[in-house]
């Protein structure tokens, strides 16, 4: 019996020892589990209130773009809303203008008719006659008398060639309005209207469906009276004309000359746009 017990103890002391042994690693395994534990949830409170963080920081942009986008729509709709007053200012303008420069040429055409009506008649003398000529042989032909230079006596003035064929022009007859505005150029080659006439020449001509005549005249426009007020609208319309006769690249010319010629013209501005759409 004592023999069994000797030898039965030093194996239970080596298994009490193990059951130590093995408890103590679990605790502290348990500690360190805890440990980790422990940090882990502290990092996960630090990305939480990281991402509260950036949360609110983006909620706060948003409003921020939200405001921005808010006071540059208004800002839009005033912008939007000034061009428009601009442009309906600019047009009512633009529309006195031409009704007082239309009131001034039917001023100047009414004041030329009655500066006429108010001309005294001077009948033609006729020529002198020495008694040398008296005593000339019968049907011998006197002298013809000395034309007078300018338009005949009693046809109308500049003013009221150019007022009546506009006011044909308005009605619906280009042809009429043409054979007026041709006639104040014959007659009054340097009025200060004829650039205007020949203009209207091409308007005219384009109303009667003459498209290439009409862009000789505009042509002309340009080349004789490059200083009127309607060269660059010639040119424009010219460049329009050529466009739509399919020809690309001189539309394309005339516009670029009509940018350098008259930077300044509203119709350089309209130049430009359409250079920038032309395809």
């Amino acid at each position: 019996m004592n023999a069994l017990v000797r030898r039965i103890a030093p194996v239970a002391l080596v298994a009490t020892g193990a059951c130590f042994a093995t408890q103590s690693d679990v605790r502290v395994l348990q500690t360190d589990v805890q440990t980790l534990r422990t940090e882990r949830h502290r990092q996960d409170s630090l990305m939480l209130q990281r991402f509260d963080e950036l949360m609110a920081s983006l909620r706060t942009t948003n409003d921020t773009v939200r405001a921005l986008s808010d006071r540059v729509t208004r800002l839009q709709g005033d912008v939007r809303g000034d061009l428009f007053q601009m442009n309906q200012q600019l047009l009512q303008i633009q529309e006195l203008t031409g009704q007082s420069q239309r009131r001034l040429q039917e001023l100047r055409s009414s004041l030329e008719a009655r500066q006429q009506d108010a001309a005294p008649v001077t009948p033609p003398m006729p020529p002198s006659q020495t008694p040398r000529d008296s005593a000339a042989a019968p049907g011998a032909q006197l002298p013809a008398a000395a034309t007078p230079s300018g338009p005949p006596a009693g046809s109308p003035g500049p003013n009221q060639l150019f007022q009546s064929s506009l006011d044909q022009l308005r009605r619906g007859s280009p042809g009429s309005a043409r054979r007026g505005f041709e006639e104040l150029l014959r007659l009054y080659p340097t009025s200060e209207l004829a650039g205007e006439a020949q203009f209207y020449i091409g308007e005219a001509l384009a109303g009667e469906g003459n498209l290439a005549a009409a862009d000789t005249a505009y042509g002309t426009v340009v080349a004789r009276y490059s200083e009127s007020p309607r060269a660059p609208t010639a040119l424009y319309k010219r460049a329009l004309l050529l466009q739509q006769r399919g020809n690309i690249a001189m539309a394309r010319t005339a516009l670029n000359e009509l940018v350098r010629r008259y930077p300044r013209s509203d119709e350089a501005q309209l130049a430009r746009e359409r250079l920038r759409t032309m395809q």
